[in-house]
């Protein structure tokens, strides 16, 4: 008996369903009622255990004593506690009542083990999703890898056009003087019989028919293109013409002022040391053939890109930038500063809205107004060579065309807001449904014709 009753103490089993009485006490009002049925099942499983051990050591504490020993203890205390307590609470329980407890936890455990099936099943997609989602980020980042390396390629390939443009212009400048060289076959620049400030001088004629190719190019792809990117922001084809006309009209303004002072400085350089058998002119426009490309590009478009912010005539939405139309506006300023450096540059005409339509410089649009006297606005500038016309512009002819007031549409919080989008939305406004393309301005087809 002393034996069964150390292994109960050395067990603790009082201990232990007293723990969970704590536990249970603690947790019961956050656990549903199937939990705090599970535990109190768990602590009357555990009683019971108890008990079954103290009724075993108190059959061998009696028989210790002898065959009547501890009886009345028995019979005052155990009997009457067994009777009223133990047999009367089990004895509430019917056979039906048990069998329909059984049955709900039979559900009960089908039902857990589908949530369980079913959660498990989520789990695993969500992991398949996961690595989908892992590899769609993969493949972002190699395709922007990609576009970073096709970016770069396209730079290069601008620069390696122009660097085969510059190396055709030195082949023809070099194929027309080659006539003219010394025996010794020098090709110093100052053994040609003709100054650089020649109009007859090969470079002047060979570059100046590359840039009025070019002129022409621009005009027949390059603004083409340009509109079809305006077209994505703003549905008025007029406006897009006005900001494509300003852009290349501002890039000459831009172009010629920087030149200015390029050639300004490379004339104050050379002056102090200049003793050659040319004149300084000569050795400045010299120096300029040699170094066509020092130029600040970016600088330049950047002012363009501020000037037509300032124009008030034109206007974008107001989540939009004169930025989208960079490449067309970059291009125009190379052409206009190649234009301005040569011995006897070319120039676009000065335009204005309202001007009187001039036939000799330029021609009417397909949808200009054949009887209206005055220009409503200007497609593309004429090019001329000081007074002398090379090729012809395009304007738009329109009844009653004036300079008129601001069409920059107002900020949005004016009260009058609707009406902007109103006016924005108007006949006039919309876009021509096909690409146009007006006839490519007529040029001499000898580009050495004076």
């Amino acid at each position: 008996m002393s034996e069964s009753l150390r292994r109960l103490v050395n067990i603790g089993s009082f201990r232990i369903l007293q723990d969970k009485l704590d536990r249970w006490y603690d947790d019961y009002n956050i656990n549903t009622c199937d939990q705090n049925v599970a535990a109190c099942c768990e602590i009357v499983e555990l009683n019971s255990k108890v008990q079954g051990q103290l009724f075993k050591i108190l059959s061998l504490t009696a028989s210790e004593g002898g065959t009547y020993a501890g009886a009345d203890i028995i019979k005052y205390r155990l009997l009457p506690w067994l009777g009223q307590n133990f047999f009367t609470s089990g004895s509430s329980y019917s056979s039906d009542s048990l069998a329909e407890t059984a049955a709900k936890n039979r559900e009960l455990d089908q039902l857990q083990e589908m949530y369980e099936n079913s959660l498990q099943r989520v789990e695993e997609e969500l992991k398949l999703a996961r690595a989908e989602v892992e590899d769609l980020k993969d493949e972002l980042a190699d395709a922007n890898d990609e576009l970073i390396k096709l970016r770069a390629l396209t730079g290069r390939v601008d620069t390696y056009k122009s660097q085969i443009r510059s190396l055709k212009d030195d082949l023809l400048v070099n194929s027309f003087s080659s006539s003219k060289l010394s025996r010794d076959n020098s090709y110093h620049y100052a053994s040609r019989s003709s100054s650089v400030l020649s109009l007859d001088d090969p470079v002047q004629r060979v570059r100046q028919h590359n840039l009025i190719s070019r002129f022409n190019d621009m005009f027949a792809q390059d603004r083409l293109d340009a509109m079809d990117t305006l077209r994505r922001y703003s549905d008025d084809h007029e406006n897009n013409q006005r900001i494509l006309f300003s852009a290349i009209y501002e890039a000459f303004s831009v172009a010629k002022l920087a030149f200015r002072q390029f050639k300004m400085k490379v004339r104050a350089n050379l002056a102090a040391t200049h003793i050659g058998p040319e004149t300084l002119e000569e050795a400045v426009q010299d120096y300029i053939n040699r170094n066509t490309d020092l130029y600040d590009l970016p600088g330049m478009v950047s002012d363009v890109i501020r000037s037509l912010n300032r124009n008030i005539k034109i206007f974008l939405p107001l989540d939009t930038s004169f930025a989208i139309i960079q490449p067309y506006i970059r291009e125009a300023c190379k052409l206009a500063w190649q234009m301005s450096a040569l011995a006897h540059p070319l120039d676009i005409k000065v335009a204005s809205d309202a001007e009187l339509y001039d036939d000799m410089s330029y021609r009417r649009s397909y949808d200009s107004e054949y009887t209206a006297p005055l220009v409503n606005h200007h497609v593309w500038p004429c090019l001329v060579q000081g007074s002398k016309v090379l090729m012809k512009g395009e304007a738009v002819t329109r009844r009653g065309a004036s300079l008129g007031s601001s069409r920059r549409p107002r900020s949005p919080t004016s009260f009058d807001s609707p009406s902007r989008s109103r006016s924005m939305s108007r006949g006039r406004s919309a876009s021509p449904s096909a690409r146009s393309r007006s006839l490519s301005p007529r040029r001499s087809t000898s580009p050495f014709r004076r």
